[in-house]
């Protein structure tokens, strides 16, 4: 036995000095996870009444999707995981695990949905817990029944919590997790903004509806309203009438929507100083344009009309429902609308913190490929860098030599700019075939370096041009390997 011991302790001797002077080139890569998760809601904030015995306007129903992302690297593209990959995502929300007792929905909901549901299960059959559907490429998880109270505080509202979604392989075998804001307000404040001395006196200005004298009331019964597909009723779109009913009244869209304390619209358009009415217009003109034709939750302020067509959503689709680079949700990456990454609230910033290190977009694209690809990101973003090198103005705009050159792994590309412009910088084979773009983006007067990685090209001459305002030049780029 005293042998055994004493050849054991001997070989684990020998392989930890084989291993401490192991020149670092030679050791094994580090682990890293194989998979991530991208969750993210489809609106800034989901609103709900928190008592139901008088009217509805909007129940408890949020909604939650994720990507699910097989890492790649230097010679495999990152995988989505389609429909049917065997991958599944369940939910939660920690600290927050019941609803019953929160709000009195559950007490009406039968005269109001005409549906019997079990205590915590919501219109759609969803708890505060369970497993997402598999759709597609994502995952999706439609009316989970939150409140905005936690289980340890039910009388301060906590809008912006957070779920926990966890990924795992058919094998049940956990392969990652992420957290992101799950937003939910009862700030609906009719009441609480002083205009309306009580729900009641709200119904009561219905005089012409006796039905109203019995109580609860759905409002989409009468006015349709497309974010609940409600689209039936006879009474004009419910946002069409509010908008027009208090725009002679106030300009403050707080004195309704989320709120005094919520403050819903938080994101990168609320820091850079927007408002509400800099994209929807006037309370009044919210009003004026569905009564003009537009379909309220369905036509609204699109990405494109201030950005260019690069950064902006699907043709005739929302941001909320649009995808881009490699078929995500643009949600995934930015976060939702009125919460824009980098936001004011910090969990907004959480998933993306995680993930990359600093708030704002998703742009680190290690998180997805495993490496840095040479080629350009969504939006022409190059993760390579375009890297200032002087804001000298120059005398021309044009690409200097690149070194080395040859080169055969990396090059340097030197360029000037005279004058401000959109600086696009492609390469191309000799056959005219463009291999990828360096630059896509407005640059001012100075001088600047792009980087091209060369690895996965073949041996052979390549042109490197720039085009700006009018003007093209080129420089050849040989390669070597």
């Amino acid at each position: 036995m005293k042998k055994i011991f004493t050849n054991s302790f001997l070989a684990f001797l020998i392989l930890f000095l084989f291993l401490a002077f192991t020149p670092e080139g030679q050791k094994s890569p580090k682990l890293r996870s194989s998979y991530v998760v991208l969750g993210f809601n489809d609106l800034g904030m989901h609103c709900a009444n928190k008592t139901f015995a008088k009217m509805c306007i909007l129940p408890p129903y949020n909604n939650q999707f994720a990507h699910v992302i097989k890492v790649g690297d230097a010679s495999n593209l990152p995988e989505v995981q389609p429909a049917g990959s065997g991958v599944y995502v369940t939910y939660e929300v920690p600290g927050n695990t019941y609803s019953v007792g929160k709000t009195d929905f559950w007490t009406y909901a039968n005269t109001l949905f005409g549906v019997t549901l079990a205590p915590n299960i919501g219109l759609t059959g969803r708890g505060m817990t369970g497993t997402m559907h598999d759709t597609l490429n994502y995952f999706d998880a439609y009316g989970i029944p939150i409140t905005p109270f936690t289980d340890a505080n039910l009388v301060t509202e906590d809008p912006y919590q957070l779920t926990l979604l966890k990924a795992y392989d058919a094998g049940n075998n956990l392969l990652a997790t992420t957290q992101n804001t799950i937003p939910v307000s009862n700030d609906i404040s009719c009441v609480s903004s002083g205009c309306h001395s009580s729900e009641q006196d709200i119904l009561n200005e219905h005089e012409y509806y006796p039905a109203f004298s019995s109580p609860p009331v759905f409002c989409a019964t009468c006015h349709p309203d497309p974010a609940l597909n409600m689209n039936s009723g006879s009474a004009g779109y419910f946002s069409k009438v509010i908008h027009q009913k208090h725009g002679s009244i106030t300009n403050n869209c707080y004195k309704c929507h989320p709120g005094t304390n919520t403050q819903c619209l938080r994101g990168y358009m609320k820091i850079i100083g927007k408002t509400c009415t800099d994209c929807h217009g006037s309370v009044s003109n919210v009003g004026n344009t569905i009564a003009s034709g537009r379909v309220p939750w369905v036509n609204e302020p699109k990405c494109g009309d201030c950005h260019d067509a690069n950064h902006s959503e699907n043709p005739g689709t929302l941001y909320k429902l649009s995808k881009g680079h490699g078929g995500l949700f643009c949600e995934a990456c930015h976060n939702s609308t009125h919460a824009e990454v980098t936001s004011e609230n910090a969990n907004d910033n959480l998933q993306n913190l995680t993930l990359q290190g600093y708030t704002g977009p998703l742009k680190k694209c290690e998180v997805c490929h495993g490496y840095i690809p040479a080629g350009p990101g969504p939006h022409g973003y190059n993760p390579l860098g375009i890297r200032p090198v002087s804001e000298k103005i120059p005398n021309a705009t044009e690409i200097l030599p690149n070194y080395p050159n040859p080169c055969s792994f990396m090059t340097n590309i030197p360029y000037t700019i005279q004058e401000e412009g959109t600086v696009r910088i492609d390469v191309y084979d000799l056959s005219g075939n463009k291999i990828t773009t360096l630059m896509n983006d407005r640059l001012k007067p100075g001088e600047y370096k792009a980087e091209l990685y060369t690895g996965k090209l073949s041996s052979g001459t390549y042109i490197c041009q720039l085009v700006t305002n009018g003007s093209t030049c080129q420089r050849k780029i040989l390669v070597i390997k």
